[in-house]
């Protein structure tokens, strides 16, 4: 039985733990904040219960798994989850609007044929189908094995696998194919070429240099569909800790790591803020403090509002808005290239038809989110910065909820300061998922690192952000220590 040191309290650091208790081992975790979860946050007030971060659950088999290999209640006797259909609705400037079906291709054609034109469900499927070449060349290599450190390792995830519709003629271009171009050459719908982006944009990533492989985002959200945890997301994590909990996973709060201790060349436990220092075998660290060193700037964040509204939630409402942003290129550059936030964002509305969120029937919770440059390269705790962010926000979600602001009662704004704050991401970032192509750089660091002895976990490791690659990267880590070198990939 080893001896191993957890550091950080998020949802991949906690399913690595969960899985290493199962294996025999003593696991002790230090969290630096006052609860588990990360960025799994959760705000109450006058009976109104938001998610802080992530809101729908994509790749549910991740934490099926995880529940189903650490316990006997299954991960819907832990939490109750429900798809959500439609998937999503989106609402354009022009006035175009349409839902798009869960997990239904038939569905999705008919919507963006009624709505954008003949044709353009099938140009949208047959880019979608294009994705699928994606998903079956990379789901083993980038989702379920360990990522070497070695640049051989690594190379083969550099190349774009996505089959790219080329240009014909003398003058088409050699250069690597972006998700932007892929969205105008094969989609031809400025429409569809946004719906395609809004999906990279959700998770920071910036079309007009993400590798085509980023049309694997709707993919999996398309064929794997989107699911809602019944009270809100944080549900998820509180499960995931009880079941940390009942494996006998020992939880330190208001315990800050400040380094790991080394002995005869490996790691041999932690050092605490405090002065103390906790012995162990191994380390497992899911914060980006203590990962690898580098210069990557800050990654995108996300910047919430909260609503609180009076009036009940009509009948028949989609769970998911996305109103998208009139003018994109103005906001790439907001979010991407400039210090200006003053641009009108892709706004998503999130209304679920949950009575445990709401103090009765005749009020409504609802939850703005949209993609925002981070902390230091926009000043957020500055004047009245956030506060016009928010303004706009609620601008454009009135495209989703008619008569917003004669409903609204208060709000709460969370911006990527207040993600810095609590989770300790640089410049409150929030992690995009690992993708192949563009010469490996959007793939994180691997889960062994440089040190002997340490691991690493979740969003700022590989395979990448979101709570699927989470569980998938919690897996990967416990398989390294309780394998061993031998250990070549989670099943």
């Amino acid at each position: 039985m080893a001896r191993i040191a957890v550091i950080g309290a998020g949802m991949g650091a906690m399913a690595a733990a969960a899985r290493l208790a199962v294996a025999g081992h003593s696991v002790a975790v230090y969290e630096r904040g006052g609860t588990h979860g990360g960025g799994v946050g959760r705000f109450a007030r006058d009976g109104f219960v938001f998610d802080t971060g992530p809101q729908l659950l994509h790749l549910p088999a991740v934490y099926r798994d995880l529940f189903v290999k650490t316990g006997k209640e299954s991960l819907e006797q832990s939490v109750e989850l429900a798809q959500v259909d439609p998937a999503s609705a989106h609402v354009f400037a022009d006035g175009t609007a349409f839902a798009l079906s869960n997990a239904s291709r038939a569905g999705v054609v008919r919507a963006l044929d009624e709505a954008v034109g003949p044709g353009a469900g099938e140009r949208w499927s047959d880019l979608v189908n294009r994705a699928r070449e994606v998903w079956d060349a990379t789901r083993r290599p980038l989702l379920e094995e360990p990522l070497g450190a070695r640049a051989e390792d690594r190379a083969a995830l550099g190349h774009d696998p996505y089959p790219a519709v080329r240009r014909r003629g003398l003058f088409r271009r050699a250069a690597p194919v972006t998700l932007a171009a892929v969205a105008g050459r094969e989609l031809r719908d400025p429409r569809l070429a946004a719906l395609l982006e809004s999906h990279a944009l959700a998770h920071g990533l910036d079309p007009r240099t993400a590798p085509a492989s980023a049309a694997v985002l709707p993919y999996m959200e398309q064929t794997f569909g989107s699911w809602y945890v019944t009270g809100g997301l944080r549900g998820l994590a509180d499960a995931l800790h009880r079941r940390c909990t009942a494996r006998r996973v020992a939880f330190h709060f208001d315990a800050e790591v400040t380094g790991v201790v080394e002995k005869d060349g490996r790691a041999a436990g932690v050092r605490l803020a405090d002065g103390g220092v906790a012995e162990a075998d191994f380390v497992v660290t899911g914060t980006p403090s203590l990962g690898p060193a580098g210069t990557a700037p800050p990654v995108p964040g996300r910047f919430t509002v909260l609503l609180a509204l009076r009036g009940a939630r009509p009948d028949g409402t989609a769970h998911r808005t996305v109103v998208h942003a009139p003018d994109r290129e103005s906001e790439l550059t907001g979010i991407f290239d400039s210090a200006d936030p003053s641009y009108a964002p892709t706004v998503t509305v999130l209304r679920p038809d949950d009575p445990s969120v709401r103090p009765d029937a005749e009020h409504e919770a609802v939850t703005l989110t949209a993609t925002a440059a981070p902390q230091g390269r926009v000043d957020w705790t500055s004047g009245g910065t956030a506060a016009g962010f928010a303004d706009r926000m609620l601008r454009a979600a009135e495209a989703a909820v008619p008569g917003l602001r004669e409903r609204l009662l208060w709000h709460e704004i969370r911006t990527p300061a207040d993600t810095e704050a609590l989770t300790g991401a640089p410049g409150g970032g929030v992690p995009a998922p690992a993708l192949a192509g563009g010469g490996g750089a959007f793939l994180r660091p691997g889960n062994a690192g440089e040190l002997p002895g340490v691991y690493r976990v979740g969003g700022f490791a590989h395979p990448g952000g979101g709570l699927a690659h989470a569980g998938m990267s919690g897996a990967l880590v416990a398989g390294l220590i309780v394998e061993g070198k031998g250990f070549r990939g989670s099943q």
